[in-house]
């Protein structure tokens, strides 16, 4: 009869053959070599499990958001409430501008975001390679204000002194009837931000412009409204649904104030659309999300906070398309 493999014969004194059993050492490598092959296996069906998981194409009993302050003031706060309480689907919330909001989404390390401003084109109308995979979904409206200290006396500025003023051409108060005092000009860094390239855009048909006078430079909203509130004589640009909640004075443009109605008519100047932004291959749970954010619910929720919402700027849609091709903005239709 054949040997097993497993087995070896000594020779004994007395003349007799037994089997000798496998050593110590031999089974703890064959124990050893079982457990490798088991967790190599647990690793290939476990490890794209939990990528998929983790991944925010998936949403489970959570989603997280980033974006712009002002979208997460204006609504997503109050949104983020109410979808809790009504789907039992928490939303985490984070800010850090619209670049971040739109370019998180993008890149798959947020489910959502927020965004003041559409995706950024090179002059071909070449979408920037880092906001290419994000989708831009409009549901609400903003405008951009002039906001400066509660104390100080100008309640209204043109739209062309604005312009001088970030031209360098204007650097008192007493140039717009206020103080005989240095304007402290602040900014956001960059030209990509939300409020940054929209005003480029809206006030100066440039995206690109560069500010020739001098001013305060900011990461993100916040900040810049905390300089305002502090300094009497400060100025700086702001999205109205961010400042109504702050404690700043929001100026007139061109005798018009920034009221829900006025920017709701088109009558106010500077109003833009506001976006939540998905990736091209989000889930089910991103869309619900989107979808009720759209509903006559959600859209309520926008309203009560001094928001403009679709149906109340329903006039916008046009006015914004004719501006839009005016300069040149490729408008987000997903």
């Amino acid at each position: 009869m054949e040997k097993r493999a497993s087995l070896s014969v000594a020779h004994q004194g007395n003349g007799n053959h037994q089997p000798k059993r496998a050593s110590h050492a031999t089974r703890s490598v064959g124990r050893c070599a079982w457990s490798c092959r088991l967790t190599k296996h647990i690793i290939i069906i476990v490890l794209p499990l939990l990528f998929f998981m983790i991944s925010p194409l998936y949403a489970g009993p959570s989603l997280t958001w980033t974006g712009c302050g002002i979208t997460k003031k204006a609504f997503m706060k109050e949104i983020a409430v109410a979808y809790a309480q009504k789907t039992g689907v928490k939303i985490k919330l984070s800010g850090g501008g619209a670049t971040r909001g739109v370019r998180a989404v993008a890149a798959g390390v947020s489910h959502l975001g927020g965004s003041c401003r559409q995706r950024l084109r090179s002059p071909l109308g070449m979408i920037h390679e880092d906001e290419k995979e994000a989708r831009l979904i409009q549901v609400a409206w903003d405008a951009l204000v002039a906001i400066a200290h509660p104390s100080n006396p100008v309640d209204n500025i043109s739209l062309n002194d604005l312009k001088r003023i970030y031209q360098g051409h204007i650097t008192s108060w007493k140039a717009l009837g206020g103080p005989d005092k240095r304007i402290i000009l602040t900014g956001r860094i960059g030209r990509n931000s939300g409020v940054g390239h929209m005003f480029r855009l809206l006030a100066f048909n440039d995206p690109l412009y560069e500010y020739d006078a001098r001013f305060l430079k900011y990461k993100s909203t916040g900040p810049l409204e905390k300089k305002v509130e502090r300094s009497h004589m400060a100025l700086g640009m702001d999205g109205v649904s961010s400042a109504r909640k702050r404690s700043v004075k929001i100026l007139s443009i061109d005798g018009i104030p920034a009221t829900q109605e006025a920017i709701a008519s088109g009558h106010y100047p500077l109003f833009r659309p506001l976006y939540l932004v998905r990736h091209e291959k989000a889930g089910q749970p991103v869309h619900d999300l989107i979808n009720y954010v759209l509903s006559p619910e959600g859209q309520a929720i926008i309203a009560s906070q001094g928001t403009v919402t679709l149906q109340q700027g329903h006039r916008l849609q046009q006015l914004w398309k004719k501006q839009a091709d005016a300069l040149g903005i490729a408008m987000e239709t997903h």
